[in-house]
């Protein structure tokens, strides 16, 4: 169902590897029928003698098909699709990350009902096998946290801001030329999308039912070229990150921009290009880089859950890989996510601050009252004709309520203007999260 980048991708990869899809999966894999409103391209993919339709209803309740590939996205229709072909006894494969981050709770038991499999290796991190690498690879590991660049059009930006020194607009109007950010793209600037990837890392992490509206959310569109220039002198990068982790608290669910150590590998992962770093406690970290959108990488990742479902088709439904890693009556639906407030990291501060003795001394008693202490400090020269000069802080860690009240108390102050900029600061290094080497 649904012909567009993603559909033609697979059906293409299914055309062109079909032999060899065939030995790995010991049975061959047939497009037997098509739904799309635009059936234009049926000659260009090679589908002239397959059955058509406009309705993807008709698909769902054809008798013929044995697993339903849902591609058109959104919420509500494939919603409706999905939980019906479910009734009708079919599998389901989707690339919908949206669909699974919102419904997947609903869609998951009625499969576990109907005993037919719903896989998703496609709705996170496009061609990269992290849902198969979390769920599979490393089960036998108590997964401490995720991090994650997983939105390739906030990457784009971020980098070409770093590399070129651009604004955010001009490169946005970019990635929107070059067919990498939509024509609205709320969605990936402002961390929507990462956030409905990082609902279903967390979940497969954890072990707990899928919980997105408790997903902290922060966009890049506040991120100015002198935050990355600033970040980079500090020996820092920017990168728009989806974090997940398990704490005394509780989970950490939280997808915002975030400075880390430029030698990190995941902070040399540019352009369009997802990473995803995992630290579990057998293996340590583990990271896994790749195409995170595009017509055949995300193709690949849906055949291959193609590949999983023939294989587990004559399965017992109680022996199959569970959904979420987790056997369903084993989630955990009482380990809370922790609020935004209660999470403790470090800090990157910018403001603009009057050039006179005392003002840093009132910042710095501020945050000292906060608890806060300083690790870094840059100051500018002043500008001719300014009356202003920016000031850098980079602050040890915190918890965000904190940190809350002391830039409340620092925005009343007459020598800053313009407000405080706030950027997370985490390490993601072997000992921790957050902890330093």
């Amino acid at each position: 169902m649904g012909l567009g980048t993603v559909g033609g991708g697979t059906a293409t990869v299914l055309r062109r590897n079909g032999a060899e899809i065939a030995r790995r999966a010991g049975r061959g894999i047939e497009i037997s029928h098509v739904a799309a409103l635009n059936l234009d391209r049926i000659t260009e993919l090679g589908l002239e003698g397959v059955r058509q339709s406009n309705d993807a209803m008709a698909v769902v309740n054809d008798p013929d098909v044995e697993v339903v590939v849902e591609l058109i996205g959104g919420y509500d229709l494939a919603r409706i699709l999905i939980l019906k072909a479910i009734e009708n006894g079919k599998h389901v494969v989707t690339a919908n990350k949206a669909l699974i981050a919102h419904h997947g709770n609903e869609i998951f038991l009625a499969a576990q009902r109907r005993g037919v499999m719903v896989a998703f290796e496609a709705a996170v991190a496009g061609g990269i096998p992290i849902i198969k690498a979390m769920r599979e690879g490393l089960t036998a590991n108590h997964i401490e946290w995720v991090a994650g660049i997983i939105n390739g059009t906030g990457n784009f930006i971020l980098t070409e801001m770093r590399d070129k020194g651009r604004a955010f607009a001009d490169v946005l109007a970019e990635a929107q030329a070059l067919g990498y950010a939509e024509a609205d793209p709320t969605f990936d600037v402002e961390g929507i999308d990462a956030a409905h990837k990082l609902t279903i890392l967390a979940s497969i992490a954890f072990g707990v039912p899928l919980q997105f509206d408790k997903c902290y959310t922060e966009g890049i569109a506040g991120i100015a070229p002198e935050d990355v220039a600033y970040a980079e002198e500090l020996g820092y990068r920017i990168k728009h990150l989806g974090i997940t982790r398990r704490t005394d608290r509780g989970i950490e669910l939280r997808v915002h921009p975030t400075l880390i150590p430029e030698r990190r590998l995941i902070a040399n992962v540019d352009g369009v290009m997802n990473a995803v770093l995992v630290k579990a406690d057998a293996v340590g970290p583990t990271l896994y880089y790749g195409a995170g959108a595009g017509a055949e990488p995300t193709a690949s990742a849906v055949v291959a859950d193609l590949v999983d479902v023939t294989r587990a088709l004559t399965t017992d439904p109680n022996n199959r890989v569970p959904h979420l890693a987790f056997q369903p009556d084993a989630l955990n639906t009482e380990l809370a996510m922790v609020d935004m407030a209660e999470v403790e990291t470090a800090y990157y501060l910018r403001m603009q601050v009057r050039d006179q003795a005392g003002v840093l001394a009132d910042i710095t008693r501020i945050l000292a009252e906060s608890g806060i202490s300083i690790e870094a400090v840059i100051q500018k020269e002043q500008a001719t004709g300014t009356e202003r000069v920016p000031l850098v802080l980079l602050t040890h860690r915190v918890r965000e309520r904190s940190m809350n009240e002391a830039l409340a108390r620092i925005d009343t102050l007459e020598a800053v203007a313009g407000g405080v900029t706030r950027i997370r600061v985490e390490y993601l290094n072997g000992q921790g999260i957050g902890n330093r080497e």
